[in-house]
C-alpha cells in the first residue's frame, strides 16, 4: 500500500532554527518507531520535510504548496504563533489538519489544528505566582515584536497590575535586533529598578540579551530573569554559564524522572548524538505525532475529519507524563512544572502541578495555581540560597 506523506514545517535555517530543529528530530524519532512498529492501517509514515527559514510567509506558502502538489492534508510544526497564523487559512480552506507542537499565548480555536504544547494557564499563571511572591512586583517586561510576546506581555500586565504590581518599563525588539539594540535595553533594565525580568524574546535574541545584561552590570541573583518561552535547546545555544538562574515554567524539562522520558531520551541519543538535548517543544512535537498515529489506527482512516473526531479524549503516558487531549477546545491536558537553569544547563525542578491541568486557552481565571504558592521553595536572591516558607 501507498505510505501515508505527512508534512513537517520545521526550520532548520533562521533565527529559531535551534528549537525547531528538535522538533523536526522529534517528530522523525517518532515516525521511525511507529513504523518499526508495523507503520498505520499497515501503511508507512513518510515525512515530507521543508524548510520555511524562520520566515511566517514561507510557512503558509510551503504549506499551500504540499497541499496542491502532493495532496498532503496533514502537517506537524511551526514554532512562532506568527508561522502558525500564516497556516491556519491553508488547512481550514483545504481541509486540512495542523499538529502545533508549541506553547503559544492562548485566544484562539480552529477546528484544523490541534494545539500540543501550553497556554497561559499552564505556564505563564504558574510562572507569575512564583516570580511574584518571591521576587517583588516591579517588573520588566521584554520581548521579540511578533504576536506571541505581546499577548502574553498583556496576561502577565494584569496579573502584575491585580496584584498591586507595577512595571518597570516594557519594550519589544524586531528578531533580528543587533547585540547594540540589546545593549541598549539592558542598560534601560538596569536603570529601571526592577524586581526581575520577564522575558519573551526568542531565538538568537536570547542570547544576546543574556550577554548584554551581564554587560550591564544586572546581577541575575538580585534581579532573576524569567521566561515561560525559553528552554533546554536555547540554554545549549546561548551557553549554560549566560542562562544559569533562569527560571521557567514548562509542561517538560528534560530531567523529568518518569520511564517514558528516560526511555525517550536514550533513543533520541542514540539516534542524533550523546550531546543531543531535549526539551518541552521537543516532547509536543515528540507526542503528538504518536497521537496522530494513534488516532488514524482508531477510526481506521486517513481522511482529517475523521482523525479529528478520533483525537477527542485520546491519553497517553508521555515524557511529562500523563497527558489528554481535549475535543471540545482542540487542547491538551498537561503537567506544568517551575524549573531554574543550573549550571550544567539542565533545569532543577522547584515545584510541579499534582495533576494534569485543563487546557484553559481564554485565560478565564487569573489566579495563580497553589502548587505555585507560598508553601513551595522561595529563592533568596539576595543570598543566593533556596529557603522553605512563607515569602
Amino acid at each position: 500500500m501507498a505510505p501515508i506523506e505527512i508534512g513537517v514545517l520545521y526550520s532548520s535555517t533562521g533565527v529559531t532554527a535551534a528549537v525547531e530543529e528538535t522538533q523536526r528530530r522529534a517528530v522523525l524519532m517518532a515516525m521511525e518507531l511507529i513504523n518499526d512498529a508495523g507503520g498505520v492501517l499497515g501503511r508507512e509514515i513518510i515525512p515530507v520535510c521543508v524548510d520555511p527559514a524562520s520566515n511566517p510567509r514561507l510557512y503558509g506558502q510551503l504549506s499551500e504548496q504540499l497541499i496542491i502538489e502532493r495532496g498532503i492534508r496533514l502537517f506537524m510544526g511551526c514554532y512562532m504563533s506568527s508561522s502558525r497564523k500564516a497556516v491556519i487559512p491553508m488547512v481550514e480552506r483545504h481541509d486540512a489538519l495542523l499538529f502545533y507542537g508549541t506553547a503559544y499565548e492562548g485566544f484562539e480555536f480552529s477546528r484544523n489544528v490541534f494545539y500540543g504544547g501550553a497556554v497561559p494557564n499552564q505556564n505563564i499563571l504558574p510562572l507569575a505566582g512564583y516570580m511574584l511572591e518571591r521576587h517583588g512586583s516591579r517588573v520588566a517586561l521584554i520581548g521579540s515584536d511578533y504576536v506571541c510576546p505581546h499577548e502574553a506581555n498583556r496576561v502577565m500586565s494584569e496579573l502584575i497590575h491585580e496584584r498591586g504590581g507595577s512595571k518597570a518599563l516594557e519594550a519589544y525588539l524586531p528578531l533580528d535586533a543587533s547585540a547594540h539594540d540589546y545593549e541598549a535595553l539592558a542598560q534601560a533594565i538596569q536603570r529601571s529598578g526592577a524586581d526581575f525580568i520577564y522575558s519573551t524574546v526568542v531565538g538568537e535574541g536570547m542570547a544576546r540579551l543574556h550577554r548584554a545584561l551581564d554587560r550591564a552590570g544586572v546581577d541575575r541573583q538580585v534581579t532573576p530573569i524569567a521566561s515561560h518561552m525559553s528552554c533546554e535547546a536555547d540554554v545549549q545555544a546561548m551557553g549554560a554559564e549566560l542562562a544559569e538562574g533562569l527560571i521557567t515554567c514548562s509542561t517538560y524539562f528534560e530531567s523529568v524522572n518518569t520511564e517514558a522520558n528516560r526511555e525517550a531520551i536514550q533513543r533520541y541519543r542514540q539516534r542524533f548524538g550523546a550531546d543531543a538535548r531535549t526539551n518541552s517543544c521537543w516532547e509536543a512535537a515528540y507526542v503528538q505525532t504518536h497521537l496522530l498515529a494513534q488516532a488514524m489506527s482508531t477510526c481506521g482512516s486517513t481522511e482529517p475529519v475523521h482523525i479529528s473526531r478520533a483525537m477527542a479524549g485520546l491519553e497517553m503516558n508521555a515524557p511529562q507524563g500523563r497527558i489528554r487531549v481535549d475535543g471540545n477546545n482542540h487542547h491538551t491536558h498537561l503537567n506544568p512544572r517551575i524549573g531554574r537553569c543550573n549550571a550544567n544547563g539542565s533545569f532543577d525542578i522547584l515545584a510541579e502541578a499534582p495533576e494534569p491541568v485543563i487546557a484553559d486557552p481564554y485565560v478565564m481565571s487569573h489566579i495563580p495555581p497553589a502548587w505555585a504558592g507560598r508553601s513551595q521553595p522561595r529563592y533568596n536572591g539576595a543570598a543566593g540560597k533556596v529557603a522553605v516558607g512563607a515569602a
